[in-house]
């Protein structure tokens, strides 16, 4: 597995692909590792792609610092990797935790990329993120890794998702121990006690720009995606059908024929980001996969056309006998 020194720093990271070609790089969620992206460069490697995946500070066998580092560390780390790695610019995909970094590396690093897509993310933290991000932490902090995995995995996936995969559940969730410091991801989480909104400069990003949620995403509602795509021009929302917030692991080939869709777009020069909103096709394979959302896409409940009133029949007059 090669490795990277970006001083005070080691990181680990997987890049795929025959040199030349356009270079695609996977930001992970907070506690996710470059592995998890292995099926991504499987399918995006054959298609004349190279694929970079690593892991963040804190994450998997990059370097775990206990102590204070700022949010802004990540994207600045991003930017030192791609250069000690003769990268250029990318195609930046990202997700929940790594969605943020993304936000952060496209406004301030934005030269480098060549399009930028961010999933189940959000560039402010609105009351329901602050009060369910405290009480990670403080579960985090006075339980353990135990108790922070056994809560994500009903926030990040679908009943259906968790009875087909119970059995496996346990060893999954071992895993995640076992690549992830308790005190790396405390100090992950920490981070964000001086995070600042990042929305006011999110004007600032030029680069093509999508934007996808899982259509039950109760952990980073609609309402977080909406004000990315109010801000950035260059942008579109794609909204997953039966999604959920970790649907890049549920519903990974439907993911990856959106991306394919959106990258090939930007390299062809036929992208067109104006803020629309669109909904993803379910099957991967068929010929349509951006379907254009007509309704309110801010609403749960999609109300009908209703039906004509039916008038009421006239009511008759009392009869007024003469009297006798």
């Amino acid at each position: 597995m090669p490795f990277i020194q970006l001083e005070p720093s080691q990181v680990h990271y997987q890049l795929e692909g025959e040199p030349g070609r356009p270079v695609i790089t996977f930001l992970n969620g907070l506690t996710q590792n470059a592995n998890l992206w292995k099926s991504y460069a499987d399918y995006f490697v054959p298609r004349g792609y190279r694929v970079l995946a690593y892991d963040m500070l804190g994450q998997g066998r990059s370097s775990k610092p206990i102590i204070d580092i700022k949010l802004t560390a990540h994207a600045d780390l991003l930017a030192q990797l791609l250069t000690r790695l003769e990268i250029e610019a990318t195609h930046l995909v990202s997700i929940s935790f790594g969605g943020i970094i993304a936000l952060d590396f496209a406004i301030r690093h934005g030269t480098r990329l060549r399009s930028l897509t961010v999933m189940s993310t959000f560039a402010e933290l609105t009351p329901q993120l602050e009060f369910l991000g405290t009480v990670m932490l403080r579960g985090l902090a006075e339980v353990g890794m135990p108790y922070l995995q056994s809560m994500l995995y009903p926030m990040n996936m679908s009943s259906a998702w968790i009875a087909a995969n119970r059995e496996r559940i346990p060893a999954m969730m071992r895993a995640g121990y076992i690549g992830n410091d308790g005190y790396a991801m405390q100090n992950l989480m920490e981070s964000f006690v001086e995070f600042k909104p990042l929305t006011p400069d999110l004007h600032r990003i030029t680069a093509p720009t999508l934007i996808m949620n899982g259509e039950f995403d109760f952990f980073t509602p609609r309402e977080c995606h909406e004000l990315i795509r109010r801000e950035v021009a260059n942008s579109r929302l794609l909204i997953v059908q039966h999604a959920y917030h970790a649907f890049t692991l549920e519903l990974p080939a439907v993911t990856m024929r959106q991306l394919e869709v959106f990258i090939t777009q930007v390299d062809d020069g036929s992208w067109q980001g104006d803020r629309s909103v669109w909904v993803a096709a379910d099957d991967p394979a068929a010929d349509v996969q951006w379907l254009p959302c007509a309704s309110d896409w801010m609403r749960a409940v999609q109300p009908g056309t209703p039906e004509p009133a039916k008038r009421a029949p006239a009511r008759k007059a009392p009869s007024r006998k003469k009297a006798q």
